[in-house]
């Protein structure tokens, strides 16, 4: 009688960044919340939440330009490996048409040397 669940593997993926950003706001909001209910004066919470707010913009940035430097990093190995593959692939198409056409011309040449016998005249 419970509740069941099915958890669909599309949904789990590329949820690093979500997280990421998620727990950076739950961090903004819970700073802010417990400035607000501290005893400051006005001025002095407004500098403070400013100040927060600019660190908080600032990490989020730093984070953002190493996801993108890993991703980019990423995007170049990929692009390295699929002209790896592309070439080996290439050399080995080359190579069996080279063995075909070897073979084929060696089994030509051994026909050619193969002396039939006539069938003419030859009936008993």
């Amino acid at each position: 009688m419970g509740m069941h669940y099915e958890q669909d593997g599309s949904q789990n993926q590329g949820n690093g960044g979500g997280f990421i950003v998620g727990l950076l706001a739950g961090a903004a909001i819970g700073a802010g919340i417990g400035m607000l209910l501290a005893p400051k004066s006005g001025a002095e919470l407004r500098e403070q939440l400013s100040g927060r707010a600019n660190d908080l913009a600032e990490k989020a940035s730093q984070q953002y330009r190493r996801a993108s430097g890993v991703a980019n990093d990423l995007a170049e190995r990929g692009r390295e490996m699929y002209g790896t593959a592309r070439d080996a692939v290439n050399r080995g198409t080359q190579e069996a048409q080279r063995y075909v056409r070897d073979t084929a011309e060696t089994i030509s040449d051994e026909m050619a040397d193969v002396d039939m016998p006539s069938t003419r005249g030859s009936r008993s």
